[in-house]
Parts: structure tokens; sequence; C-alpha cells
């Protein structure tokens, strides 16, 4: 039997994502993606297949059938289905502006984006040129506090202090968590290991009062505190509560763009290639078709995106509170549902600074303090023909540290490369490149996408 692209999309749009898997399996094609991927894939394999059989129609075959049915097709239901194969192969090219495919080509988008989102920023400013010029007012004011000599240097000195902390925390919030899943993972490669040490530091040293500097730029153990000294728990958390709370924070302010993103496409009517919509309703439409055939993560995703929108306030807290990679659903969620702002951002930030930092904090602490952390190394000594060389670094490593921990502020201290901090210094690298790397392509795509608007515009016009 003869059949052309639109015919065969049209029958595959029936069918579950897991019977499109299984079709592509029986052809030795990939089965990773989205719906409308797998369906494309199956396109280009079928017309393939008929091409090789000679069973493919011809183009006077397609004209002449296409005349036939004439009179039960719509033109407007063409022309979307035009827009439609249109934007999926602006889709797929766009997908491959990556530096590794298309180096120039990408850093060249990635500029003029970066350029026209600085165009834009700019104008909005503009716009708002009465609270800039008060805000630079205040600052400039903050500047001359900050320069003059006076008693109230120690206040200015204590505050640049704790706001330039809070900022660096916030920040790196902002990182891990903007980028819909492509952000720098901060927790693990900073507040993380901040807290580890400050566990390892607080049961080396019997107390959290580490003296002040070089703390937090470098902890060293306080004198005076007598071998008998305990130290607490909660003693431990309230001394990175407010690094942990800024971090948090961070990340629920990292959670705004695709809010926005959503809540924008909404008010103003959501454009047919907002990509981020389409696995969402995918995901919606799966549901109601073929309920049984949908995987843990689809059936996690649809749990997000109703908890969110059914329950409002308290379905954004647990979802903001419990560690998962599927929070962008979230906000994108709200977004397109229109719900509050401070609803919204309120449960976020309460969710993820309050609840959730207090969470992996006591995760942290309880896996790095002290006997833990012995129980852990010898077990790793234990591990057959390789234990010994594993356990090795490890030790050296906790024994530079607690030396470091016991020398007087002010005095050097040598530190002997350590295999492991060799190993976490590569590890920090490697992943604030694909961070760079990351956002390049993002930038560089966001532009390719920019061009395809205009385009339709100006061709609808």
């Amino acid at each position: 039997m003869n059949y052309d692209r639109k015919s065969l999309r049209h029958s595959y749009e029936k069918l579950s994502i897991k019977q499109l898997k299984q079709k592509l399996k029986a052809k030795s094609q990939r089965t990773k993606g989205h719906k409308r991927d797998l369906i494309e894939r199956l396109i280009d394999a079928s017309l393939s297949e008929m091409d090789k059989k000679g069973d493919r129609k011809s183009p006077s075959e397609n004209t002449t059938l296409k005349q036939r049915h004439s009179h039960s097709t719509n033109g407007d239901v063409k022309d979307k289905s035009n827009l439609l194969d249109i934007m999926h192969q602006e889709r797929q090219d766009r997908e491959k502006i990556v530096l590794w495919r298309k180096p120039l080509k990408t850093i060249h988008f990635s500029c003029l984006e970066t350029a026209s989102l600085l165009n834009q920023a700019g104008k909005k400013l503009w716009r708002r040129k009465v609270a800039v010029v008060t805000l630079l007012l205040m600052l400039f004011t903050f500047y001359l506090v900050y320069i003059t000599q006076g008693t109230h240097q120690p206040y200015v000195a204590k505050i640049e202090k704790y706001v330039l902390w809070c900022a660096y925390w916030l920040g790196l919030g902002v990182l891990s968590s903007v980028g819909l899943g492509t952000g720098l993972h901060t927790f693990l490669l900073y507040l993380g290991p901040h807290i580890a040490a400050v566990t390892l530091a607080a049961y080396e040293c019997k107390s959290t009062n580490f003296p002040e500097p070089p703390y937090p730029t470098e902890i060293v153990c306080p004198e005076g505190v007598t071998d008998g000294s305990t130290v607490s728990l909660w003693a431990i958390m309230n001394k990175v509560r407010l690094e942990a709370i800024m971090w948090g924070a961070g990340t629920a302010l990292g959670e705004l763009p695709p809010y926005f993103m959503a809540r924008a496409a909404r008010l103003s009517g959501a454009d047919l290639d907002d990509d981020e919509f389409e696995e969402i309703e995918e995901l919606i439409h799966e549901k109601k078709e073929h309920p049984e055939e949908l995987g843990f993560m689809e059936k996690s995703k649809l749990a997000v995106h109703n908890l969110v929108q059914k329950v409002g306030f308290f379905g954004i807290l647990a979802c903001a509170s419990i560690p998962n990679p599927l929070f962008d659903l979230a906000g994108i969620t709200c977004g397109h549902f229109l719900i509050p702002f401070w609803t919204f951002f309120g449960a976020t930030l309460i969710g993820k600074a309050v609840i959730k930092m207090h969470i992996q904090k006591l995760f942290i602490i309880f896996m790095f303090s002290a006997h833990h952390v012995e129980t852990i190394v010898k077990f790793i000594g234990k591990i057959p023909s390789i234990g010994i060389s594993l356990q090795t670094p490890f030790k050296e490593y906790l024994e530079v540290q607690k030396k470091k921990l016991h020398h007087k502020p002010g005095t050097h201290v040598k530190s002997d490369s350590n295999l492991l901090g060799w190993i976490f210094e590569k590890v920090i690298i490697v992943m604030v490149v694909y961070f760079v790397l990351s956002i390049i392509n993002s930038t560089a795509q966001s532009y390719h996408k920019r061009l395809c608007k205009e385009k339709h515009k100006k061709s609808q016009s």
C-alpha cells in the first residue's frame, strides 16, 4: 500500500509511545526522545524502506490523491499542517546548532543573541529610568559611606562581609537551578563540601567557634577547648544555616525564568513552537489514550503537573521541599495556568530555602560526622584486591585536613598534593566548562528560534 509523509504521520500519531518504540526497535532505530521525535524517526525509516522496495507514491499520484480528497480538506488545516512540518524541520535544524557540530555558527548566533538580550535589557531600563536613577543614587550614597573614614568603619566592614558572603551563596544557588536542568550543580561542588568541612572540623575541634578571620575562608580550631567538650548536631546546623538558606533562596530565584516564560506565552497566546509545553501535552495525551503504558518517569512528571495544578500552594510547597529533578515542570505549569506570582514564589522559597535545605543539610552532617567517616574509610579498606589502594588517598586527605585545623592563624602549612583533591579539582573544572558550553549552545539556539519566529510573522503579514 502506498503512503506519503502526511498520511504516515496521521496514522502514527494514534499510536502510544510504547507502540512507537516497538516499531522503531523492529526497524533497528533509536527509541529515545519525545513522541514527535519518535514519529518523525519512524516516518523517515518507513519512507526509506518504501524507496528501496519501490512502493512509495510518485508526485503525480500524491497530486491525484490530494485532488480526490480536496472536498473534505479545509484550507486552514492544510496551512496549519504545513506550518507544523516547517516548525518541526526548524526544530531539528536548531538542535544541530551546538559547538561540536557547527562551532562558528553557534558562536556567531550566541553573540547575536547576547547582544539582543542586552539591547532588550537596556530598553527596559530606559523605560524605568526614574527607578534606575534612584537606585544609582542610593548605591552612590552607600559608596560614599563605604570610603569615608570614621567610627562607622568597623560596622561597615562587618556588613560588607555578610553581604558578600550572602551574595556568593545566593549566586551559586541561582547557577544551580537556572537553565531547565542544565545548571551548574553547585550543591555538590560548593555547599555540600563546605558543610562537610565544617562538620569534620567541628568534631575534630569539639567546637564551632572557629576564629574569624580566617573563617570562613579557612577553618582553624579555636584555642582553649577542653578535651572533654562535645559538639551537638544543632550547633553545626546553626553554623552553616546562613549560607544554606542563601543557597536555597538562590535556587528559588533560578526557578522564576520558566515561570515567567510560560506565563508570558499563555497571556500572549502560546506559540506552536514553544518546546517546553510539548512534553507535558504529549504526556497528558498519552495518559488519556494509553494510561497503562506510561513509564515511571512519565508518571512522575504527570504527578508533579497534577499536584501543582490541583493543590496549588501546598502542592508547589511539596514539590519544592523534596529534592527532585522535575521541579522545572512545576514552574512551567504554574506559569501556564496563571498561578499568582507570590503563591508560586512563596511556596518555592519556603520549600527550597527552609524545608529542603534542612533535609540536605542534615544528611550531609549525618554522613560526615566523625564516626561515620571512620566507618566508611574502614569499609573501603575491606574491598577485595583494591581496598587498600582506594583507602590510602582518603586516609591521607583526612590527615592533611586535621593538621590544617590545628595550625595557628597566619602560619603556613605545607600542603602536599593529594589524589582525591586533584580529582575533585578536575571534576569542578569539567563541570564548569560544560556549564559554559551549554550556555553558549542555549543562547545560539534561542537566536535561531528568534529568527524563525520573525520569518513566520513576515510570511503571515
